[in-house]
């Protein structure tokens, strides 16, 4: 008897089918626009000049003669695709001393390199665990650390962002499930920039016996003496297990890495499923990863590392003067304030948030939108984030056009969420 549920329906009454089809017939639709040309701090976009405030391109690199030289030379050596898995054919010399470069760098044992930051996430948090043992995360954690969990089948228990007394209590549930617990952060929050209290979730990890793993992918190249990301900048290295990075922000590639103790890097790499069952990266990919990863342990890295920051602290400044809600900088616990070069703007109503992303579109500007449920409910947000080699005059450009858009808006459709 054939069934009669057709599983495309789903694709045909989705709730947000009138979202969609509304905001494309307006000229709102925010995403996937098109680039025609490379990622810097000014591109070309859909015919116009844009000032880009939404690349996760931190430290400028995809621009740097050095980088596309490094995936030049990687393709004229090995071709354009390895065609299979590391696990079979697929890894190269080059892999291996990205691999090395990567565990000196971090001051771990050793460290897998995978062929996306996802992957990497998915590959080690469904193969080092398993249906007897809970995951505890944090509820702004990368989806690719959710995706982990769910392919691992180990119990789940999520906290509220940030916030070391739900850790607590989770902890303390977790406790009685009579597995192993394994506590997954991010170092810095893809969209709210702001970094997680790791010396405080160390000490709860401690304490419970918990493992910690930290996703440093947006806190790499940013954070830190050596740029190796909140870990290093909070002196919790040594207290963290496990950490996993990628190459497609700071490193200006594509790809992703895993780092820690070496029996359980050889485990991942003899036993990890999407490792062993996905094609190994292209060789330009791992090529402009590794001369990044040596320009980052390069002395010109600290600089890259300050001018970012250093970006980051006067957008949000002039962003809150302008009268934005911008998230709060992360306070440490010897007072200094750390804003990471992810700067969101809050606006609180999605239908808000897409129409102020239009017109600093037209006003030459490119931002992200982050709607639920990318955020919380209420939660709109515009995410902008700076390069280091935005300079002044093209950061005052920016905030000349989030001025006017700001003016033109709030004249149309009311007011935007002031600063606290």
């Amino acid at each position: 008897m054939p069934t009669s549920i057709d599983v495309f329906a789903k694709a045909r009454e989705h709730e947000r089918l009138e979202q969609l089809r509304t905001a494309r017939e307006l000229g709102v639709f925010p995403y996937f626009r098109v680039l025609e040309g490379p990622t810097l701090p000014v591109v070309e976009m859909e015919g116009q000049r844009r000032i880009m405030l939404g690349s996760n391109n931190y430290l400028g690199l995809t621009g740097d003669e050095r980088v596309k030289q490094g995936a030049l030379d990687a393709l004229h050596r090995y071709g354009t695709g390895l065609t299979g898995s590391r696990f079979l054919n697929g890894t190269i010399d080059m892999h291996l001393e990205l691999e090395r470069e990567f565990a000196e760098w971090l001051e771990t044992e050793a460290a897998l390199v995978f062929t996306t930051g996802h992957q990497a996430n998915v590959g080690t948090l469904g193969t080092i665990l398993g249906p007897g043992d809970t995951v505890v995360v944090d509820s702004g954690d990368h989806a690719s650390i959710l995706d982990g969990c769910i392919l691992s089948r180990a119990k789940l228990r999520a906290f509220k962002h940030n916030r070391i007394d739900r850790l607590e209590h989770t902890l303390e549930r977790a406790a009685e499930d009579g597995g192993g617990v394994l506590v997954v952060v991010d170092g810095v929050y893809s969209m709210e920039g702001d970094v997680a209290p790791l010396p405080e979730i160390a000490d709860l990890c401690s304490r419970f016996g918990a493992r910690l793993m930290v996703d440093e992918a947006h806190a790499l190249g940013v954070l830190g003496a050596r740029g190796t990301g909140a870990s290093e900048l909070l002196g919790v290295e040594d207290r963290v297990d496990l950490r996993m990075a990628t190459f497609s922000k700071s490193l200006a590639s594509c790809g992703g890495v895993i780092a820690g103790p070496a029996d359980v890097i050889e485990y991942l790499r003899i036993q990890s499923r999407p490792f062993i069952f996905t094609a190994s990266a292209v060789p330009a990919a791992i090529g402009a990863a590794l001369a990044a990863v040596r320009i980052c342990r390069s002395d010109e890295g600290q600089s890259l590392f300050a001018k970012v920051l250093d970006n980051a602290r006067y957008l949000h400044h002039g962003l809150r003067e302008l009268g934005f809600k911008v998230v709060s900088p992360t306070r440490l616990a010897d007072g200094t304030e750390i804003v990471t070069p992810v700067v969101p703007v809050v606006v609180g109503d999605d239908w808000k948030a897409v129409f102020l992303w239009k017109a600093l579109f037209e006003a030459g500007v490119f931002v992200n939108v982050a709607i639920h449920p990318a955020v919380p409910p209420s939660g709109a947000l515009l995410r902008t984030s700076v390069m280091a080699t935005h300079d002044a005059d093209i950061l005052d450009e920016a905030l000349e056009a989030f001025g006017r858009a700001k003016r033109a808006f709030e004249n149309e459709h009311g007011p935007l969420p002031a600063p606290e």
